[in-house]
């Protein structure tokens, strides 16, 4: 099982390249089964993540082929509508074949899906939007099955914006008959490149960006290529280990996808320029405390809390996460407690009480962003960090390691 080593303190310096979004990537790979034909996306990130669905898709019967990171996925000769245990447990957004499979053959059997170890992330919300599509949903040795010989539009209101819900639902109705309208729909920027793509493909999907979708089914979609958006949760990450330790460059990435995170950064002492498609940040030399709740779209994003935790644990006072998104995603607190971090959870609140620097230490991965939050963690301890089980950073950050190295830090990563 894989380590990183990090030797921290170093000031860093440079231009990073932002990679393509990995929550955009899975749900486009899954919309190309809608098409019988090839369809072709490129800046794909090569994630963990990327490769268990490529696994997926071709256990279903697409061709695949993926290269310097650009794919091109043909489904024209599907055969097998039925995503496994074994793969669909280590990735929840194995669940996107749901929508896409049901919609062009009017079946599909999906495992229950798997995937962070933190926190229930229920999918009634998938299926009681596709039963009222008019499918028909059951369970069976913790599989569902969902059939239909048509899908029908209908009124679909969410109680949350979940973003897979939401994604799924647009992918099933896309084929269906007549008009579904998805209200309190997701609004994040992973969301409105779907609905651009799927239209892109010859769907009529009308209220892109709001919160209340307008689906008009049509008979077919055709094969397109496809560009993916900037990851921001990457670019986020980056961010703030500039204002940690230096002044970098981020190339490839959009501010206006994280306005509420620059925001934030600014009020903590942040100085932040931007372009169109780059940003530049410098080292704050005395972190103002700065209380954040995370939200959905266009909120603070909760896959961002952790990585602003460790920004916080060295500033100069106290301050506050609350998660609002997913109330028990904190696993990272014990960890960061062992660098030294003065951080006390009470139920979906964290308070931190910022220190003047934090100390290497041996720690454990338990999800993406809290692997990402222990090597931010690492670069501005003093000494050596070791960070175990880091399989869980590769299935979200393409080559973080070797974009930390070009910007100055003292990481390996140890084979074992």
């Amino acid at each position: 099982m894989d380590k990183f080593i990090v030797n921290g303190g170093n000031q860093i310096s440079g231009k990073v390249d932002i990679s393509g979004a990995k929550n955009a990537v899975l749900p486009l790979m899954t919309a190309a089964l809608l098409v019988d034909g090839k369809t072709t996306i490129n800046s794909v990130p090569d994630l963990r993540d990327t490769r268990t669905m490529i696994r997926l898709l071709k256990i279903i019967g697409a061709e695949v082929s993926f290269e310097a990171n650009s794919m091109s996925v043909n489904a024209s000769n599907i055969n097998n509508l039925e995503a496994p245990y074994d793969l669909v447990k280590t990735m929840r957004a194995s669940f996107y074949v749901l929508g896409p499979l049901l919609a062009r053959f009017g079946e599909v059997r999906v495992s229950l899906p798997g995937g962070c170890s933190w926190g229930p992330r229920p999918v009634d919300f998938h299926l009681k939007g596709l039963e009222k599509l008019g499918a028909k949903i059951s369970l069976e040795s913790g599989y569902i099955l969902a059939k239909a010989k048509h899908l029908y539009g209908n009124r679909i209101c969410f109680d949350f914006p979940s973003v897979g819900a939401t994604g799924n639902i647009l992918m099933a109705s896309v084929l269906a008959i007549g008009e579904t309208c998805i209200e309190n729909a997701a609004k994040e920027p992973e969301i409105v490149q779907l609905c651009e793509v799927l239209n892109d493909m010859g769907a009529s999907i009308s209220g892109i960006g709001t919160d209340k979708l307008i689906i008009n089914g049509v008979d077919k979609l055709d094969s397109i290529d496809i560009d993916v958006i900037p990851d921001r949760i990457e670019a986020g990450t980056y961010l703030i280990a500039g204002a940690l330790m230096g002044d970098i460059t981020l190339n490839n990435c959009n501010p206006k996808h994280l306005e509420d995170f620059i925001d934030k950064l600014k009020l903590a002492g942040a100085n932040i320029s931007s372009t169109e498609n780059s940003i530049s940040i410098n080292k704050i030399d005395s972190i103002n405390p700065v209380d954040v709740t995370t939200e959905v779209y266009p909120g603070f994003p909760t896959d961002l809390q952790a990585q602003w935790m460790v920004f916080m644990s060295v500033a100069n006072g106290r301050s506050s996460v609350i998660d609002t998104v997913y109330h028990d995603r904190f696993t990272h607190i014990p960890e960061l407690n062992r660098l030294g971090a003065d951080i006390r959870l009470n139920e979906n609140k964290a308070e931190i009480n910022g220190v003047k620097k934090l100390i290497g230490a041996q720690v454990m991965s338990t999800d993406i962003r809290a692997s990402a939050a222990l090597i931010l963690g690492a670069i501005i301890a003093q000494g050596k960090t070791e960070i175990s089980r880091v399989y869980h950073i590769d299935r979200g950050y393409d080559s973080i390691e070797n974009k930390f190295k070009s910007l100055g830090v003292d990481i390996v990563r140890i084979n074992e």
